[in-house]
């Protein structure tokens, strides 16, 4: 009889290829945000089914999980229903309907929507640093509203128009006017 192998994985079992994908997320680190820089390296799995690895930085000795800096830190959610969670709202189901057909409570769906918003708003501030010069102008390519099937019921297509000029006309697009052509 052989032995069975083991479903824990080890520090060996991991090839180092799969770390490039990874950057130390301290910012005093030398080697912070520098992907395949080789200086991280695997030291301990964790999680209840011991599939989170635990990475060491050799650059600045600090240790973060693979999860730092993700919707998934600090969620006890598999990944593939925050994935759901993330579909479901982004195909404009409301935070009610996301928790039902993800079967999560709402509160977990505002705390993911709230680590997202965020998380896209530094990677939205990154893009625009990266530009040599700010935009003149921006331009909202599409804009899609629900109308009722009844629009005297609810106001009509005039008062859909007229909230949507509101909305774009109390400042949305003022930060990136340029100041040149007011």
């Amino acid at each position: 009889m052989g032995l069975k192998p083991s479903t824990t994985p080890t520090h060996h079992d991991t090839p180092a290829g799969s770390l490039a994908a990874f950057a130390c997320p301290n910012p005093d680190c030398s080697h912070f945000n520098r992907f395949e820089a080789a200086n991280l390296s695997v030291v301990e799995w964790t999680g209840k089914n011991k599939n989170i690895r635990r990475l060491y930085c050799s650059a600045c000795k600090r240790r973060f999980t693979e999860r730092r800096g993700t919707l998934l830190r600090y969620s006890k959610l598999p990944e593939p229903a925050v994935v759901r969670i993330v579909k479901c709202l982004t195909h404009g189901c409301s935070v009610e309907a996301t928790a039902d057909i993800c079967d999560v409570d709402p509160r977990t769906v505002d705390r993911i929507l709230e680590q997202g918003g965020r998380r896209a708003e530094d990677f939205h501030r990154l893009q625009l640093d990266k530009l040599a010069t700010p935009p003149e102008a921006v331009q909202l390519d599409e804009l899609h509203g629900r109308v009722s099937p009844e629009p005297a019921k609810r106001g009509g297509h005039e008062s859909l128009l007229g909230a949507v000029a509101a909305w774009v006309g109390s400042g949305f697009t003022r930060p990136w006017r340029s100041s040149a052509g007011s």
